[in-house]
């Protein structure tokens, strides 16, 4: 959630880096500054209520030992008044907040100034590129019908047990996808992460404090009988596990890693693109998470991205980094880099991680806090980042390595899965 501060301070800027977004939020920004001015002076109105009450109330017993019964019994009237219209002015002031706060909900983050205009993917800036697309010499196949012929994933059973979008993996696959889980943990740990393993459920406080709630497009799964959610990404139970809290800036940044499942219903989604492993309402991710200071939040965003950058080159994948537009950026986010693998057999390139700065927009709601040298509190900046999806790097693997007998294992990854090859 914007913070209030910033709107009041720097109205015509709020307003023109959300029109990056193709937002015109002019209307919803007036209107907050006017609520924001009444609620202001109720809350003034409110405390001079209370001030005065508290001082007649402290006269009453004076007035009564001096024996000036009547004006004793005119002052508690008088406290009896003011104890009436400061409840009034306290209803008031709530409404107001209300009324506030919805209206800030709705309003999506401000894109940093490095984020492009645009209004989707195709107006992404690719910044980096790295790795050979592969050119085989025989009919490369797609990652389903090589997960079908070597039995890695079977796609019938999970629409059996579960339902499409559900796909059950086996044999070297389900190695495949531990050995990828350990490798990604392993690495963050080795960067500084602590590893945590969060509930996979979490409240609606939780959804609220990391902006999945109000769920306005309905692609969480809701348990409704106990009012819990099932995660999209781990990103959402590690905030949390910072929520209300005030951090010593010493210990800045606070680096927490998790591998989880992830559920998603992906409402909408059709067509080629939910083929295979491209979409799954299931799949399996190892997250990174960042709390930081906002000095310096894009130095830490840096050192993320060239940490799952390290990670592709050492899975011997081509890939590439874009920088998404306004258009195409998430609600939360002041800037993401997407990373892309290119996937031979399909022809094109499928998302593969995020790594987003989101500033103080989660923390604002979470009133996530820390002192600066001067002793302000000032609220902190959270990061997150995918290392990695796993269902599009075992595409990226199976379809890139494949060869007329099989597929090959990248070298770093063949200790944490005990084969050099899929056949």
């Amino acid at each position: 959630m914007i913070e209030i501060s910033r709107i009041r301070e720097n109205k015509e800027e709020v307003v023109d880096r959300l029109k990056v977004r193709g937002l015109d939020a002019s209307s919803d920004i007036e209107k907050i500054l006017e609520l924001d001015q009444q609620w202001r002076a109720k809350k003034q109105e409110m405390d001079s209520a209370l001030a005065e009450m508290n001082k007649i109330s402290k006269d009453i017993g004076a007035l009564f030992q001096q024996g000036k019964k009547a004006e004793a019994e005119e002052a508690k009237k008088k406290t009896g008044e003011l104890k009436e219209r400061s409840q009034t002015l306290k209803t008031e002031f709530s409404d107001l907040e209300n009324e506030i706060n919805t209206l800030l909900l709705n309003i999506p983050n401000i894109p940093n100034p490095a984020v492009p205009e645009g209004a989707t993917e195709d107006d992404n800036e690719v910044i980096f590129e790295k790795g050979e697309i592969p050119s085989f010499g025989f009919n490369a196949l797609p990652h389903w019908d090589l997960a079908t012929k070597y039995d890695v994933i079977d796609w019938e059973l999970g629409v059996k047990v579960t339902g499409a979008g559900f796909p059950i993996y086996k044999n070297q696959g389900a190695r495949l996808q531990r050995g990828l889980i350990n490798f990604f943990l392993d690495e963050a740990i080795k960067a500084g992460y602590s590893e945590y393993v969060p509930p996979f459920v979490i409240n609606e406080d939780s959804g609220y404090g990391t902006g999945q709630l109000p769920d306005k497009e309905g692609q969480m799964y809701h348990i409704t009988t106990d009012e819990l959610y099932l995660i999209p990404t781990s990103e959402v139970p590690l905030v949390n596990t910072l929520r209300g809290d005030r951090v010593k800036k010493e210990d800045l940044p606070i680096k927490l890693t998790a591998y989880s499942p992830c559920f998603r219903r992906e409402a909408g989604s059709y067509g080629k693109d939910v083929r295979g492993l491209n979409r799954l309402h299931q799949f399996d991710k190892v997250e990174l998470v960042m709390a930081s200071d906002q000095e310096s939040s894009y130095d830490e965003l840096d050192k993320m991205v060239e940490h799952v950058k390290g990670l592709l080159q050492k899975l011997e994948l081509p890939y590439r980094i874009l920088r998404l537009c306004g258009g195409d950026l998430g609600v939360t986010a002041a800037i993401t880099y997407d990373f892309e693998v290119y996937s031979t057999a399909q022809e094109r390139w499928l998302e593969i991680s995020s790594c987003s700065n989101v500033e103080t927009y989660q923390a604002n709601r979470m009133k996530l806090r820390y002192k600066d040298e001067d002793g302000n509190t000032k609220l902190c900046h959270t990061l997150n980042g995918s290392a990695l999806a796993l269902p599009r790097v075992i595409a990226g693997i199976l379809e890139n390595h494949q060869d007329e007998n099989g597929i090959k294992i990248p070298e770093a990854l063949v200790p944490y899965v005990g084969f050099e090859r899929i056949q």
